[in-house]
């Protein structure tokens, strides 16, 4: 029996969803274009007006927005609200240091918290059931999400938080945690420990929601296998909202969108032309019901598919794929945001040289981050000792930028190859795509 949230939004006809996305779209573009000077001058570039946004249809004439618009805009240069009408602010790391910054009111809560609600239900939650939530609270929207739409269904929360995996596992077997939610690279860890200890038989999990970062199918089968849950994919990003944006059903065939919260176009990278359903091309979000922070055609980078099909879980709104990989350079590592330029920025701020590799692997199924630097003639004549004193400097300023551990190796001088068109910075082994 499947369950839903809200079955009357989420079954809504065709039909509905767009009469909703007509009628919301238009009164958003007005929000937006009297209250984000702005978005309102990227209007104007494009002489654009309101009441040139009619519907749905009239959506690719607006102009885009990119992580540079919000890098230049931060911190309050989107905001469509007064600062005093919002109760919360979640960030997420930026490719310079500034990071994304998005607002909320009480009514986009609300919403966000409807949203993770629908993804709960959908992968079997009920008021019955106890809810392990161990995404990162703080600033990250992964726990603040998932909690609140646990909330909304019912269930009993329980608000761990990331690492402490004794903890983690202890509680999962003393309380009877029904729901794991994490990122898939964690839930696999726990899956590997919880085997070790020989625990599996004192754990009552039934599923899990995973997401923030990519993972393949074979690594869902994995942890299925270990944990004896079935396991669902979700999506959703900062700057759009957080978790929630889409989610797995019981078909397990693609996410599905809250459309009724956001447009989703598919565009053509290099050209920014709208492609059709089943095409594959960067992935395009509106936000047609935030108040504090809408975004219109903002360009996620992500890569991936739509497929409007009939789904057999009796869903009718449409459905992502998986990300297949990246339009920009951006890598997720433990479901952090990292940009070879916050990398650049931080060794050029120590004085090293531009030549660097950045080598990214998954080791047990934990995502392992290495920045190969080289030294500067002056600095490879140091001792060995002193080589190993500017090492940690490096790991605790990547630290701070980044949010997480890299593995830090200074090298010789000219021991990165060189290349005579695009230096290859990064080396992604992980095979996610």
């Amino acid at each position: 029996m499947e369950n839903y949230y809200q079955p009357e939004v989420e079954c809504a006809s065709k039909e509905q969803i767009r009469e909703w996305q007509d009628e919301r779209l238009a009164k958003q573009v007005k929000h937006v274009y009297d209250n984000v000077p702005y978005y309102r001058a990227k209007m104007e570039e494009k002489d654009i007006v309101p009441e040139d946004i009619k519907s749905v249809d009239d959506l690719h004439k607006l102009p885009f927005l990119t992580k540079e618009d919000l890098r230049e805009a931060y911190p309050y240069g989107l905001l469509a609200v007064p600062l005093s009408d919002c109760v919360r602010i979640q960030s997420t790391s930026g490719t310079t240091g500034r990071r994304v910054v998005a607002f909320y009111t009480q009514h986009d809560l609300d919403l966000w918290d409807d949203c993770c609600a629908r993804a709960i239900m959908a992968a079997g939650g009920t008021k019955e059931d106890v809810v392990h939530v161990c995404y990162g609270y703080g600033l990250f929207t992964g726990g603040p999400g998932l909690n609140g739409g646990s909330h909304k269904v019912g269930s009993l929360t329980l608000p761990m938080s990331s690492g402490n995996t004794d903890r983690q596992i202890q509680f999962m077997c003393d309380l009877g945690s029904t729901i794991l939610c994490c990122t898939p690279s964690y839930a696999a860890y726990l899956a590997e420990t919880i085997c070790e200890r020989g625990l599996r038989d004192k754990i009552k999990l039934k599923a899990g929601i995973f997401g923030a970062e990519a993972w393949s199918e074979e690594m869902r089968r994995d942890v299925e296998d270990k944990l004896g849950i079935r396991a669902y994919d979700i999506y959703g990003l900062t700057e759009i909202s957080g978790p929630g944006v889409s989610f797995e059903c019981s078909a397990q065939g693609g996410m599905h969108i809250n459309e009724d919260h956001f447009i989703a176009e598919i565009i053509d990278p290099a050209t920014g032309e709208v492609l059709p359903d089943g095409e594959k091309g960067e992935l395009v979000f509106t936000s047609i019901t935030k108040e504090a922070f809408p975004l219109l055609r903002y360009r996620t980078r992500d890569i991936c598919v739509l497929n409007r099909e009939k789904c057999s879980c009796g869903r009718t709104h449409v459905r992502m794929s998986k990300p297949m990989g990246r339009s920009d350079d951006m890598l997720i590592v433990k479901g952090v945001n990292v940009f070879p330029s916050q990398i650049e920025t931080v060794l050029l701020n120590k004085g090293y040289p531009a030549n660097y590799q950045i080598i990214v692997s998954r080791e047990k199924n934990s995502d392992k981050l290495e920045v190969q630097v080289e030294m500067t003639p002056e600095m490879f004549s140091d001792s060995i000792r002193e080589i190993e004193v500017r090492e940690r400097e490096l790991i605790e300023a990547l630290k701070s930028m980044l949010g997480i551990y890299a593995v830090v190796k200074l090298v010789a001088p000219k021991t990165i190859a060189r290349s005579e068109g695009k230096a290859k910075r990064v080396i992604d082994n992980r095979n996610l795509y």
